[in-house]
C-alpha cells in the first residue's frame, strides 16, 4: 500500500507550494505535494521581479532560468493618464548585481519547471487529486482527506504539517471564515495575449509597462512574453468595468483600449490571440496565518492587487518563510501556531510596503514623476519596492514624505 504518513504535506502545486515543499524536502524531511488539476493551467501573474531571484537560487533554478527563453526584464515604466512615459525605473540603479535582472514568464512553463524542480528535490506528488478538507483533532490538524483520480474512494494522509497553498480557493481560511477583504481593493481585471505588439529595443524590450487610461479610473499591464507574444490586461474597480457588463468582456475591453492612447499605437499591428477573460482581483488577507499543526502560504495567505506584479515574490518570500518555520519546527518538536507562523510580522510588513503603494496609485491626485521630483532622494525607495525589497524597515520610510505631499493618503501611515 501506498505511504500515507508524511513529514509535511502541501496542498496546492503553485509557486508558493512548491517552494515550500522543495525547501522543507532539502531538509531531509518527507513531504507530500497534492494538486488538483493533472497539468499547470494558464494564468497571468507573469511578471517576476528582482526579489524572486534570491529564492530561486535556494530552490536551484537560477541557471535553468538563464538558459530559458523567457524575456529579461531590468525595469518597470509607467505612462500617465496623458500618455506620458516616466522615465524607466532600472532595477540596476540601486544594486547591479544580476539579481537587478528578472524574467517574464509564461506561467503554464515557469510552474511545470518548479513542480519537476520539486520532485527532483524528493518531493512526491499526486497531480489530479481533489482535497475534500484538512483533518482536525480538536483545533490541530493531523491530515487531509483527498481523492485520487486513480481512486474511487476518498483516502485519508497524516502528517505532523500541514501547508494551505491552495491559492484563492483558500481551503482552510474560508473554512475558518478568517479571510478579511480589502474594501479599498475590489477590482476586476480583464485580459489577454496579442502577437505581434511593438516591443522596445536592447534592454527595454522586456520592460513592464503600466499604462492609465485618460480617466485614470483604470490601467493596463503591458507584459511582452516569449513567442512574439504580449499579456494585456486592464485593471479597474469592479464597479467602474463592470457597469456595461450586458455589452461583453470583449466589448468593455476594446472600450478600456480606446481610452489609452500609447497603448492603442502599440497594438496597432497586432493580432488577439484568445478571446479576453475576466476575473476578480479582490484583494485580501487572512487574519490568521497559522495555527496548531497547519500554515498557509501564497494566495492561501492574502492576494494583492497586481499592478507592482508583486504576486510571485510573495508566494515565494511566504514560501521560503514558512519552510524555514517548519524546519524550526520539527528541530524543536513544537509545531503550535506561534512557531509555524513565527514569520507572520516581517512578511505582512513586506506586503504592507506593497499595499501604501497600490494605496497611492489608486489615488488620482498621485504622480511618481512629481512625487520624485519634490523628493528625489526616495527614489531609491521606490525602486527598493518595485524590485521587491521590502521585507526591511528602511522601505517603509517613503511614505512619510509621500503622505506630506498628498495627505488624503491617510493609509500610508496605517
Amino acid at each position: 500500500m501506498d505511504n500515507q504518513e508524511y513529514d509535511v504535506i502541501v496542498v496546492g502545486c503553485g509557486p508558493a507550494g512548491c517552494t515550500t515543499a522543495t525547501l522543507v524536502a532539502q531538509k531531509g524531511y518527507q513531504v507530500l505535494l497534492l494538486e488538483r488539476d493533472e497539468l499547470p493551467s494558464f494564468k497571468v501573474g507573469e511578471s517576476l521581479i528582482p526579489g524572486t531571484y534570491w529564492t530561486l537560487k535556494r530552490l536551484g533554478m537560477i541557471d535553468q532560468m538563464k538558459e530559458s527563453h523567457f524575456p529579461e526584464k531590468y525595469s518597470v515604466q509607467f505612462y500617465s493618464q496623458t500618455g506620458k512615459p516616466s522615465a524607466p525605473f532600472y532595477f540596476f540603479e540601486n544594486d547591479p548585481h544580476e539579481s537587478s535582472m528578472t524574467w517574464q514568464v509564461l506561467r503554464s512553463e515557469f510552474d511545470q519547471m518548479l513542480v519537476k524542480n520539486a520532485e527532483k528535490h524528493g518531493v512526491e506528488i499526486r497531480r489530479g487529486t481533489h482535497v475534500h478538507q484538512v483533518l482536525f483533532d480538536d483545533k490541530k490538524a493531523v491530515g487531509v482527506r483527498a481523492k485520487l483520480k486513480s481512486d474511487k474512494n476518498t483516502r485519508d494522509f497524516r502528517a505532523k504539517v500541514i501547508v494551505d497553498s491552495t491559492g484563492q480557493s483558500a481551503l482552510i481560511s474560508r473554512k475558518m471564515k478568517i479571510n478579511v477583504a480589502d474594501p479599498k481593493l475590489k477590482n476586476a481585471s480583464i485580459f489577454t495575449h496579442f502577437e505581434g505588439a511593438f516591443r522596445d529595443e536592447g534592454i527595454d524590450e522586456g520592460a513592464t509597462l503600466i499604462l492609465h487610461t485618460e480617466n485614470k479610473d483604470s490601467w493596463f499591464w503591458y507584459i511582452p512574453l516569449p513567442h512574439d507574444r504580449v499579456s494585456v490586461g486592464v485593471v479597474g474597480s469592479i464597479d467602474y468595468l463592470m457597469q456595461a457588463k450586458e455589452k461583453g468582456a470583449q466589448t468593455i475591453f476594446d472600450n478600456q483600449i480606446k481610452k489609452c492612447k500609447p497603448l492603442q499605437e502599440k497594438l496597432e499591428n497586432a493580432k488577439q490571440v484568445f478571446s479576453v477573460k475576466v476575473t476578480k482581483d479582490f484583494s485580501y488577507r487572512s487574519k490568521q496565518i497559522a495555527g496548531d499543526h497547519w500554515v498557509l502560504v501564497g494566495d492561501a495567505l492574502g492576494f494583492l492587487d497586481p499592478v507592482y506584479s508583486s504576486g510571485i515574490l510573495l508566494a515565494f518570500k511566504s514560501g521560503e518563510m514558512a519552510a524555514d518555520c517548519i524546519d524550526l519546527a520539527f528541530e524543536r518538536k513544537d509545531f503550535s501556531a506561534e512557531q509555524l507562523g513565527a514569520f507572520e510580522a516581517e512578511f505582512i510588513s513586506g506586503m504592507d510596503a506593497f499595499r501604501k503603494l497600490v494605496y497611492a496609485f489608486y489615488s488620482k491626485e498621485f504622480s511618481f514623476a512629481k512625487f520624485l521630483k519634490r523628493f528625489p532622494k526616495c527614489k531609491q525607495g521606490v525602486i527598493d519596492i518595485l524590485s521587491g525589497n521590502v521585507f526591511n524597515q528602511e522601505v517603509q520610510e517613503i511614505f512619510k514624505p509621500m503622505q506630506t505631499m498628498y495627505p488624503t493618503l491617510k493609509d500610508l501611515s496605517a
